[in-house]
This record gives C-alpha cells, structure tokens and sequence, in this order.
C-alpha cells in the first residue's frame, strides 16, 4: 500500500494511492492516518471520495512529525569519503519540521552559504508508538519508507563539531511522494537502489541493504533514548557522491534540478531557488 499527502486549495488531504486515482482517507496528512486508532489497517479498506492521480500536488508526507531523526556515516562508502572510521554507534542528529517540503517543491538556497550540498536518504516511517523496542517490537513499529534528501549548508554544518545549524534550513528537506509500507518495500530492511541526479548527472547511487546501521537497527537505538510516535521520521544516512567529498568540491546553485530516487519507493524532483527574504 502506499500512502501520500496531497495538497487540495487551502488543505491537505491523505490519500490512499491507487492505479489511477487516489482515495481520500478523510484525514488531513499521513501522520493522522498512523496516529488514528485503526491505522494502516483502517486506511487500507477506507473508501471516499476519488482524486485524479494525474497532476496531483504532494505535500511533504508528515507535515508535523514530533520528530525528524536523522543518521550520519551510515554507509561504508561515504564513510570512507568523508576519512572517517566505522562508528561503533549511530551518528544522530535532529531535523525541524520546518525544514520539510513537498516532493516537486523548490529547495530554498540560502543567502548565508556557499556550500549547499545533497544527500538522498531512505527514510524509516514510524507507525506506532514504541520505546526501548527489542528486534520484533521494531521491525513492527515501522509502518513504512519513503524517499527524502537531506540538503545540507557545509559551511555551516562544520563551523563546529555539532551538525544541527547546518541542516536545519527552512524549506530545505524534501520528503515522498508517499509512504511504501514495508511489505510493499521488501520488508523491514529493503535493498533498494538509491539515487541522487542534479541536471541530469549521476552524483549518487548505492544500495540500502550497504546501510551501516538498518531500519531495525534504529529503531532499536533511538527508541531506547526516546519515545518515537506514529509519523515520526528516521533519515537513515547517505552514501557516496556529496560534492562536499569530490576533489574540486561541487554545491547547488540557483535553477539546479535534483532528482532524488529509490527503487519501489518513489521520485523526488527538485529545483534549487534562491530563498525569498
């Protein structure tokens, strides 16, 4: 099944994503969707009014997520890029829901960098509660994934140890088209190829199964520290090819196209425009 958030005039609406339609859920975002009593399951059998999937204009898929987790060096390929060693433990930072945009939006380009950079990511959709879950209790917490790159201002990101001000961007972090659950993605730890274009030239491409650290894995993780709720999002960490690592280094510019795509789950298409102040 997959499910997305679609944008209707002055709303939003969730929708279940069909063949040639799209079936509105009645809710108005897929974070709803997983924090209403029936879930998945309700949406799955739900029926309403039809929308045309042609045209259709995605909103970022959880509008108010209660929180954005997002990894760091999580692929060996990158890792080794970047001149680090294998962490033994999971590189965390936090993303705003502010950042998050829609999967054809534009990215907004900063005045203040001059480093703006891309990194496609599978992201992990929480779909139930959980906290200090053991292998099983997360594997079933995750409802899904879906498809997100996380823009990144280097030149910020490295002004300290700390990575936050550098990917906390307003309008910066596109996410979707929809929500894949996992059974319709290959399971809890999909092997998925993962892409990321810009004007048409291959900057990234791995696989998911290379992740360091898997969904499962995460989950585990982060939950132990802290409650995940239904709509909360994982950014599981980028392989190689940012243009921060490439000898001369290579950023975005105004009127770049990033094309950020995972097999199965989805394309995001992306133009780089500068920030309106």
């Amino acid at each position: 099944m997959k499910l997305a958030t679609i944008r209707l005039g002055d709303r939003t609406a969730a929708v279940r994503v069909e063949k040639d339609h799209l079936v509105d859920l009645g809710l108005p975002d897929v974070g709803a969707v997983l924090a209403s009593p029936g879930g998945l399951a309700d949406a799955a059998s739900a029926d309403g009014p039809r929308h045309s999937a042609a045209g259709a204009v995605f909103a970022t898929l959880v509008p108010h997520p209660s929180k954005v987790v997002c990894v760091g060096l999580n692929y060996q390929k990158h890792i080794k890029e970047m001149g680090r060693d294998l962490p033994q433990y999971p590189t965390l930072f936090c993303k705003f829901a502010d950042t998050l945009i829609g999967a054809r939006d534009a990215i907004r380009r900063p005045a203040e960098t001059e480093a703006f950079d891309w990194e496609a990511e599978l992201a992990v959709v929480i779909g139930r509660q959980v906290r200090r879950a053991d292998e099983a209790t997360a594997e079933a917490a995750i409802a899904g994934f879906t498809v997100l790159n996380d823009i990144t201002c280097r030149d910020w990101q490295f002004r300290t140890r700390e990575w936050l001000q550098g990917k906390n961007w307003e309008s910066t972090t596109p996410v979707g088209p929809w929500l894949v659950t996992a059974d319709e993605a290959g399971g809890p730890r999909p092997a998925l190829h993962i892409s990321c274009t810009v004007n048409g030239r291959v900057m990234q491409q791995d696989n998911t199964g290379d992740l360091l650290f898997d969904p499962v894995d995460l989950v585990r993780y982060v939950s132990t520290m802290v409650r995940l709720n239904p709509g909360d999002i994982i950014a599981t960490g980028t392989p190689g090819g940012v243009g921060h690592a490439r000898k001369p280094p290579v950023f975005l510019q105004d009127g770049d196209v990033v094309v950020t795509e995972i097999a199965g789950l989805g394309r995001l298409e992306n133009r780089v425009l500068a920030e309106e102040a």
